[in-house]
């Protein structure tokens, strides 16, 4: 398949979805028969997404591996790890006030009433129960490679990778450099077989649209229309800043960008799933120009602490509720929820449906019923969709602008692959 045409097939496999989708729950008969006929097109989506998670763990250690074999010393690594973080706790904090700013300029939740007493036995459909800030920090270690890599654990993979690249950079300086040969062949290798499994990316995204039709149908979408829109808006602000502020250092070029990740943002769009898009986003950010040692290391951090588009859905998420239940928030009370947000936010990583999970452990802290996950449960998958391509915008910015603040004179050390400091006006070449 031609690159160039993955694009438009994924647009398509959208668009059918959204047709076969309705068609499916406008005569399927009943509930049962509409999850029965989405059951089917799931089994096809989840073929796709476990040969996406395949080649997720030996991607990220080949790439990583290789990128911090070819630094050779921790200096450049705390520094660029350090510029990361810092453009990652920014976008953070810029995510929550988007999204606490619009839900206080719109007041989507007002006139629903709902009775807290009512809804206080309601049971809520998320187990929160090993959500916490000190298990996640607990769980960034790996006990065992072979577990890490068996369940995707990207940031344990990164900690592991770390320790494997600087002892591989020891050993490279002594002069022995048939392991990393070995490690590059074996990235090369797995882009080859991302070629392969991208050929069925418009399947698997027909499936997952058309699953989560069928089961939902259109007339949610009417119900939910206001509540969607207002944070589809807020997801086009968001989108607007972070190109505004890649612009800054990147100039003309971040729009270059735009277009070479127009394929991860559609397929974590319609899978709703960050690491369907990992591949194609590490492939872009090459073509772009970006360093492997700079994208193989911020990226998988990014996928960890970097994930604007669902910050902003857990403060827009939690002052729904507030708003639903007739609770008012101060100011100083929504600066402590988006305080906690950021903290606990960080225990994400490894959990499923995260961001659905982080909301569902906030809302208690704040004496907020828990049962207003309710209210929001059933649009999630579509609130998602926009959440995790938002996320793969905003790493992918990250990771190209952390790569433009690298000193140009260390391109010598890795062999020329790095950004070159160039103009605003000056585009980056496509390799």
């Amino acid at each position: 398949m031609k690159k160039n045409k993955l694009p438009r097939r994924i647009a398509m496999g959208i668009a059918l979805g959204v047709l076969v989708g309705w068609a499916c729950h406008h005569f399927a008969g009943s509930e049962q028969s509409a999850k029965e006929i989405a059951s089917y097109f799931s089994m096809v989506t989840d073929i796709f997404l476990r040969m996406i998670k395949m080649i997720i763990a030996p991607l990220v250690f080949a790439t990583l591996v290789g990128g911090i074999a070819s630094m050779g010393n921790s200096r450049s690594v705390g520094r660029i790890g350090a510029r990361a973080m810092a453009w990652f706790v920014t976008a953070s904090v810029v995510s929550l006030l988007i999204g606490m700013g619009l839900v206080n300029l719109f007041q989507p939740g007002a006139g629903l009433n709902m009775d807290v007493a009512q809804h206080a036995t309601a049971a809520v459909p998320v187990n929160t129960g090993d959500f916490s800030l000190k298990a996640f920090i607990g769980h960034v270690f790996p006990r065992s490679i072979a577990e890490a890599m068996a369940n995707n654990e990207i940031l344990q993979i990164v900690v592991f990778s770390l320790f494997f690249g600087f002892a591989l950079a020891g050993v490279k300086r002594a002069g022995y450099t048939r392991i990393t040969d070995s490690i590059e062949e074996l990235a090369k290798v797995m882009f080859k077989i991302t070629d392969y499994v991208m050929a069925f990316a418009p399947i698997g995204v027909f499936a997952a649209i058309a699953s989560a039709i069928t089961t939902q149908g259109l007339g949610l979408l009417v119900d939910y229309g206001k509540l969607i829109a207002e944070f589809y808006l807020g997801i086009l602000i968001l989108w607007a800043l972070l190109f505004g502020a890649g612009y800054l250092f990147l100039g003309r070029s971040v729009f270059h960008l735009g277009k070479l990740i127009r394929e991860p943002i559609l397929l974590a769009f319609s899978t709703a799933s960050s690491e369907s898009a990992y591949p194609k986003t590490i492939e872009a950010l090459e073509k772009f120009g970006a360093p492997k040692r700079v994208s193989s290391f911020v990226l998988p951090l990014g996928y960890s602490f970097n994930l604007d588009g669902s910050m902003m859905y857990q403060a827009f998420a939690i002052l729904f509720i507030a708003q639903a239940y007739n609770i008012d928030l101060s100011f100083t009370q929504q600066m402590l929820i988006l305080l906690t947000l950021m903290i606990t936010s960080k225990g994400m990583a490894g959990v499923a449906r995260a961001s659905v999970v982080v909301v569902a452990a906030t809302l208690p802290m704040f004496n907020l019923p828990e049962a207003g996950l309710l209210l929001i449960i059933g649009i999630d998958q579509f609130l998602d969709m926009a959440r995790t391509a938002t996320n793969v915008v905003g790493n992918s910015i990250a990771t190209a602008v952390v790569a433009k603040s690298e000193p140009h004179e260390e391109a010598d050390e890795d062999e020329g692959a790095h950004v070159p400091v160039r103009s605003r006006s000056e585009p980056v070449p496509v390799a």
